[in-house]
């Protein structure tokens, strides 16, 4: 169950950073509230999945998520920049979330 609740912490994270880009600078009243709720909920469900899981390996696979999402909705809603070493970057973050979760028993 700590990797489901880590899966929706990191989901969260994305939901929030986006929620705090459409707030410009919270001076938008619904993106702010959904922003301080959403970073509540992940943080909270963060804090449940580190009962069972590593330190390092939750805290790093939930900045991953969040990286990744943040970087997806970035190019898709907020036209950023997609170029390849851009992508290489988010690659490499992608396995290394991999390779923590393969390498982390549980």
């Amino acid at each position: 169950m700590a990797w489901v609740y880590l899966l929706f912490a990191g989901i969260f994270e994305v939901v929030w950073s986006t929620a705090m880009k459409e707030s410009h600078g919270f001076t938008r009243l619904i993106p702010s509230i959904l922003t301080v709720f959403f970073m509540i909920l992940s943080v909270v469900l963060l804090a449940i999945s580190m009962k069972t899981l590593p330190l390092g390996t939750s805290y790093t696979i939930w900045v991953g998520i969040g990286a990744i999402g943040a970087f997806i909705l970035g190019v898709v809603m907020f036209g950023e920049s997609l170029n390849p070493l851009r992508v290489i970057a988010v690659l490499l973050i992608f396995a290394g979330v991999i390779l923590l979760k393969v390498a982390t028993k549980g």
